[in-house]
């Protein structure tokens, strides 16, 4: 029989094992056939996953009780403290199947899985892979504690007979060329002044070589910026960075005005400048005079000179009314002849055109509008 089995704490171990991979199976069936009918096959793959880390953990666990046992003799606990951390794990793990198990119906959000039910399933995954790792470290130290390989290399330290690797050299040369460049233990006594503050003394090391030339590095930036700043003039304080930044954001703007101005309708439009309001007065002479009278005056159309409006006088209203039109009422769409930016200058026109009061208007429709 397995050694796992030759202990009451292996056949708890064991118990939890077959439970829990009961839990999965049913889990993974059910993930199968979903009320639906439709198989979601990310909830499959997480719970084999999650069963296949538990195999791996079974598995492992196998590997360090029977190392335990061999080593028993030197230390007494460990095949007990093993046990107890991989019975703790698959605790851990089995609560957070349950959790999985039990995770209330939500909106799916990731890939057909409640995000509670996803996130269960990715922390039993998460921590598999802990007790994984955490199973191979211990096992590792087991392992050269068995063979006596961690006593050899602690003795060899201790003659000062090992040899480090290549990648240990060179971090040693690093360090006592350029990070630290103290002076061995060994030689403290040459190094050692004769200052002495209550039993404190002092030794007389170089400055740490990446402390004195990152200060070389700061003495020449210092002349490099007295020359640029107070010398030459050629570097720029901060009044003047700021100015050249502000110029800079300008020019931006301006780029980018000039790429989107044609990106205006009834729910962004403001009205224009003078300039575009004297192009949207050209408009209105060649296209809107026939209907709305020389001066807004009204005609076939409505008086567009009062504060009564028959479908709202805010900037938005207008443009919206100029841009579809109202085929039912004799006022038709012009989005298809003018483009937004000469809809906008015809719009703030109209606009302009309140309170001026024309000759021979028209009598007032629609309602009375306030700004």
């Amino acid at each position: 029989m397995s050694p796992l089995f030759n202990s009451t704490i292996g056949k708890k171990v064991a118990v939890f094992f077959v439970l829990f991979t009961i839990a999965f199976a049913t889990r993974a069936q059910e993930a199968a056939a979903p009320s639906g009918g439709n198989i979601n096959w990310l909830e499959i793959l997480l719970v084999i996953t999650a069963i296949v880390l538990l195999l791996v953990i079974w598995g492992m666990g196998q590997i360090m009780l029977v190392l335990g046992k061999r080593l028993n003799a030197k230390r007494k606990d460990l095949a007990k403290t093993t046990s107890i951390m991989i019975l703790l794990g698959l605790i851990s793990l089995g609560t957070q199947a349950q959790t999985a198990g039990t995770a209330p119906a939500t909106i799916a959000n990731y890939g057909g899985i409640s995000p509670g039910e996803f996130w269960a399933l990715a922390s039993v995954i998460a921590i598999e892979f802990v007790v994984i790792v955490f199973l191979g470290y211990m096992g590792r130290s087991v392992y050269r504690e068995l063979t006596g390989i961690a006593d050899l290399e602690i003795a060899k330290l201790d003659s000062g007979e090992a040899k480090s690797g290549s990648l240990a050299k060179l971090w040693r040369q690093l360090d006592e060329k350029i990070f630290t460049r103290a002076v061995p233990v060994e030689q403290e006594e040459d190094v050692l002044l004769d200052h002495d503050y209550d039993g404190i003394k002092e030794l007389d090391n170089a400055l740490p070589p990446w402390w004195k030339y990152g200060f070389y590095i700061t003495i020449v930036a210092a002349v490099i910026y007295v020359f640029n700043f107070h010398v030459f003039g050629t570097g720029k304080n901060p009044e003047q960075e700021y100015a050249a930044e502000m110029e800079e954001g300008k020019r931006i703007e301006e780029a980018y005005k000039a790429k989107t101005k044609n990106l205006v309708d009834e729910n962004n439009i403001t009205i224009a400048d003078a300039a575009g309001i004297a192009e949207g007065q050209k408009i209105f002479k060649q296209s809107c005079i026939a209907c709305h009278g020389q001066n807004g005056e009204g005609g076939i159309g409505p008086n567009l000179t009062d504060v009564y409006w028959m479908h709202g006088g805010s900037m938005n209203d207008i443009y919206k009314t100029i841009k579809i039109g109202y085929p039912d009422k004799g006022m038709q769409s012009w989005e298809a002849m003018f483009s937004p930016v000469q809809i906008k200058d015809l719009a703030s026109f109209v606009k302009s055109l309140k309170g001026t009061n024309p000759a021979n208007a028209k009598a007032s429709q629609g309602d009375e509008f306030k700004e």
